[in-house]
């Protein structure tokens, strides 16, 4: 490995209000390595990538390019020196052609006017040299997220990148488009790019990974080589204990409670459906009972939740709350029967960014009350308060915006949200995506204890060990149909539900 960075970082503070995202944090990134970034959310991860990129400025430090001191102004700065970002998020034109978007904002041109044919062909070039068979005249649209992701590097490469940022670039992807990914980043690494890795997939990590760096609340907590770090000492740094939570959860989480043995469901669908998003499917689910779904992207899940909180319309059987039939109407009505809803997507379907954590926290309860019977700010401030402790969203600041918290306490604020409500069912929908270990075990340890007291939760989630670990039953969806529900016995597998997935029949 040489010994000169071709990226550096000494020292480097970053403060927002009422939050320290980063104190004094050291960095170091390698030519030809992929180096990951480690922590749980809120130690920093997202605020030094921004910091790097220029999203942000630092409040103090230095960052050093090739061993130079620069200040990074902006993200065309950022790109103009080298580095490049791809986020989880395509942040792509789908209307263009493929090669538009390589190649936009740097069209070749002649006369003034774009020269379509040299365009295309620095585009075929671009893709070619990271291996991969893209028409690059088809509109980026018709292709897959996967192939999108892929593009976004091709362009990043072709403004001669030095630095790569790939901020969870797999969240979507299944495992043959990781697959395909990873041989692409390979083959940058390969020609001397330095790859900048953030992923909560720590078997992703010690795939590809040469080193990697440890943040902990918003400082270094160290620098490792990926082969002198076992996964549960990795999990300790990032967490600073001995993680238990996890394993501690499988066996006990899904024990029958006494509520389940022969007792009425507090829901009950039946032939329940949506023309073009699920076929009609049976579902009961019982107080303290946890119901996970499972099924690819795509397969379903999200559409049967939706028909249970009334935020899709059924247009084909039967809703029955503790044993009335029940038109699902919209949201509120849901809400008023005690359905609570969680969505996969906290930042436009759940959070309201401008707002505070009070705030975003009494939203719900606001909204069953009606507006005309305002929550008083005494009462608020004491809501809020109780359920920042109660789930330990950091930082403790009720009055701190929501859009400035990192993603594992975005996601207990929306949490909170709806557990104020007191509800009957909860259905969480992919609630520990895009969040670290820690944040991940402490929510499901959340669904545990609910459950536990009477409370029937709807889990959905990508990761089958995590409905196993939590799920009394498993419905498993595949192409909007539900195909099996299986009895979470202790014998059933993560194989087993793939076996069910594809094949479309229980086994």
């Amino acid at each position: 490995m040489p010994q000169q960075p071709v990226l550096e970082v000494h020292g480097l503070r970053k403060e927002f209000p009422g939050v320290l995202a980063l104190d004094g944090v050291d960095f170091r990134l390698f030519p030809g390595e992929v180096h990951a970034l480690m922590g749980e959310n809120g130690a920093g991860k997202s605020t030094l990538i921004k910091v790097l990129t220029g999203v942000y400025a630092s409040d103090g430090g230095q960052v050093l390019l090739s061993g130079r001191p620069v200040r990074i102004a902006g993200p065309l700065q950022a790109q103009q020196a080298g580095i490049s970002t791809v986020y989880q998020e395509v942040n792509l034109c789908p209307n263009l052609s493929v090669a538009e978007n390589i190649l936009i904002g740097r069209e070749p041109r002649r006369r003034g006017l774009i020269h379509w044919a040299e365009l295309r062909r620095r585009a075929a070039r671009s893709v070619a040299a990271l291996d991969l068979d893209i028409d690059v005249t088809t509109p980026l649209a018709d292709h897959s997220i996967a192939v999108q992701q892929l593009v976004a590097i091709a362009r990043a490469v072709d403004v001669s990148a030095k630095v790569l940022v790939l901020d969870e670039p797999t969240s979507s992807l299944d495992r043959d488009e990781v697959a395909r990914l990873f041989a692409v980043m390979r083959r940058l690494r390969d020609h001397g790019v330095a790859i900048l890795f953030v992923s909560h997939f720590l078997d992703q990590i010690y795939e590809i990974c040469d080193r990697m760096t440890i943040l902990r609340n918003g400082r270094l907590e160290g620098e490792y080589l990926t082969r002198d770090l076992s996964q549960m000492q990795l999990v300790s740094r990032m967490i600073g204990a001995e993680l238990e939570g996890l394993e501690s959860l499988s066996g006990t989480a899904r024990k029958q409670p006494a509520a389940l043995r022969g007792g009425a469901p507090f829901l009950r669908a039946d032939a329940l459906a949506r023309r073009g998003a699920v076929e009609p499917y049976d579902l009961a689910i019982q107080p303290g009972e946890v119901v996970g779904l499972a099924g690819l992207l795509g397969s379903g899940r999200t559409e049967a939740a939706r028909l249970l909180f009334g935020a899709d319309q059924a247009d084909g059987g039967t809703v029955r709350i503790e044993g009335r039939e029940t038109a699902l109407r919209n949201p509120r009505t849901a809400i008023g029967h005690g359905i609570a809803f969680c969505s996969e997507n906290r930042k436009t379907e759940g959070l309201v960014g401008e707002l505070t954590v009070r705030e975003n926290i009494v939203l719900a309860l606001q909204a069953a009350r009606g507006w005309t019977k305002p929550l008083g700010r005494t009462a608020q401030d004491e809501l809020a308060i109780r359920w920042i402790r109660a789930l330990d969203i950091r930082p403790d600041n009720p009055e701190a915006l929501v859009r400035n918290l990192s993603g594992g306490n975005q996601q207990k604020v929306l949490l909170a949200r709806w557990l104020i409500t007191d509800p009957k069912l909860l259905i969480l929908d992919e609630p520990t995506r895009g969040i670290d270990i820690g944040a991940k075990a402490e929510i499901q340890k959340l669904v545990a204890k609910l459950a536990e007291d009477g409370m029937a939760v709807l889990f959905i989630s990508a990761e089958l060990e995590e409905v196993l670990r939590l799920s009394h039953k498993v419905g498993v969806l595949r192409d909007h149909r539900m195909v099996a529900q299986l009895r979470n016995d202790g014998e059933l597998t993560p194989e087993r539900i793939m076996t069910t997935i594809a094949s479309g029949a229980q086994r």
